[in-house]
């Protein structure tokens, strides 16, 4: 199977593992907008970033070393496993030591023990998942997607709709979910023959270390990239309107709708991510790069297109209007985060050259200079404009980023890049965004023309990369 087909086939499998566990992931938007208010919506949601920060703070990032190293046959799977889970036993308990620290940050205090378990537990799911998926079991990895979203669908509608635990029960289902996930993940792949304490090797730590540390501040920095706006919002005092409890709460609805662009990316990314470490250091590894990330650009857009041409009845479907008419607000800010989404996506597939040619450094380096341009400008911007600073800082400091990796990344691995393209499909999505916002007159026929144009001028990118899949020749 030469490398096009090889991505292709795994991205189909990924693809329909993904696409039915995202979607029910997106109508849990819909349960949360129903049982809890924009506030409280907020705090759940600051509670969970919480989380995903303290997961790659407490296990070193190992989960990156195991996508990593896991593919690469020189290593041995088992000792490669069994490292990594030492490694996060260590940190996890050092964790548990500090937890009494964690009650003293407002919106966590009253839920620490939950986010403990929470934390633990979905580490090791983390772990598991991604080992699985590296040592080949990819429709098995897909399966238990749509087992994972599944469950954390009805544990959610258990916990919440069933005994109104609001944040609590959320937390509660998160852990569930997680725990089912690993135990199957355990029993259909036998992960248990590839741990134990004798297989793990100081060497292979030292070298998973050297790997995975440089991305703990590299997960850090996006997460405060991802979650700062949030904060300045909930906690700054702005225009009464967009900032406070409830505003926060909005704005994180906002969020969720453009995470269906993120869908569409994350689909690709997990096939992608393990094509760009074994084709590394192939001799057409330069071309391989051209095709499927043009290609991938040309998706993308075409997925912001639709998604900002839907937008309104998208918000209508997953938002509950009727219990909490706050969220109504939220269609006016989704556009222009879409933007953000996509230039993000693109950010992601950057990085993945620093993965497989083991430069993580230059990602942590890439990442502080947005973060610290990111919350600059939310203080800034946030305090004279509200949400639509925040929109603004995100979108910026996602462009600076992008152009920065753009160069740098490149060093690495050079392919070529239309350039041009790319800055006018940003320009008229960002036109376009602006536009279904604004409302201008005849705005309906105005972005249905923009995505028609976008649609048409980028299908041949992807139709030349599909044809390379279906070619006969070997790679």
């Amino acid at each position: 199977m030469n490398k096009y087909k090889n991505l292709a086939f795994n991205t189909i499998v990924f693809a329909i593992g993904s696409f039915g566990s995202k979607i029910l992931a997106m109508f849990l938007t819909r349960l949360y907008t129903t049982y809890m208010p924009s506030d409280m919506l907020g705090t759940k949601e600051l509670i969970e970033t919480m989380a995903n920060f303290l997961i790659p703070v407490f296990t070193f990032s190992m989960s990156e070393s195991i996508i990593r190293y896991g593919l690469d046959k020189d290593y041995d799977n088992r000792q490669v496993f069994s490292t990594a889970i030492m490694v996060e036993v260590l940190g996890l308990f050092i964790m548990a030591l500090l937890s009494p620290f964690l009650s003293f940050i407002p919106f966590v205090k009253g839920f620490t023990p939950w986010l403990v378990v929470y934390v633990i537990i979905s580490s090791f799911r983390q772990t598991c998942s991604l080992f699985v998926r590296s040592i080949g079991y990819v429709k098995l990895y897909a399966f238990d997607g749509i087992l994972a979203t599944l469950t954390l669908f009805i544990f959610n509608i258990i916990f919440i709709s069933g005994f109104k635990m609001e944040i609590s029960g959320f937390l509660l289902a998160v852990i569930a979910s997680d725990l089912t996930s690993t135990i199957f993940l355990c029993a259909a792949a036998r992960v248990g023959r590839y741990f134990s304490p004798k297989y793990a090797d100081r060497d292979i730590m030292k070298t998973m270390l050297r790997f995975s540390v440089p991305m703990i501040p590299t997960s850090i920095m996006w997460i405060i990239t991802g979650f700062s706006d949030r904060i300045f919002i909930k906690y700054m005092h702005g225009p009464a309107a967009t900032t406070g409890d409830s505003a926060a709460g909005i704005y994180t609805a906002a969020s969720k709708i453009p995470n269906l662009v993120s869908m569409v990316s994350t689909v690709f990314f997990q096939a992608w991510n393990m094509s760009a470490i074994t084709e590394y250091g192939s001799k057409d590894i330069g071309k391989f790069y051209q095709k499927v990330y043009s290609a991938y650009q040309s998706v993308m857009f075409i997925a912001s297109a639709f998604l900002i041409l839907l937008v309104k009845p998208i918000s209508a479907i997953l938002l509950n209007y009727n219990n909490h008419p706050e969220y109504r607000e939220a269609v006016n800010y989704t556009p222009v985060l879409v933007m953000s989404v996509l230039m993000m996506c693109f950010n992601l597939f950057l990085s993945s050259i620093y993965t497989a040619a083991q430069h993580t450094k230059n990602s942590f380096w890439t990442s502080f200079i947005t973060t610290i341009l990111n919350v600059s400008l939310n203080a800034v911007l946030i305090k004279h404009f509200g949400i639509h600073g925040a929109i603004a800082a995100t979108f910026i400091s996602y462009v600076v980023c992008y152009i920065i990796r753009i160069v740098d990344a490149r060093r690495y691995i050079y392919f070529k890049v239309n350039h041009f393209s790319t800055f006018v499909n940003v320009g008229i999505l960002l036109l376009m965004s602006i536009i279904s916002v604004k409302q201008i007159p005849f705005y309906i026929p105005c972005i249905i023309f923009i995505t028609i144009f976008v649609l048409s001028s980028n299908f041949s990118a992807i139709i030349s990369t599909a044809r390379m899949v279906l070619s006969r020749r070997k790679g």
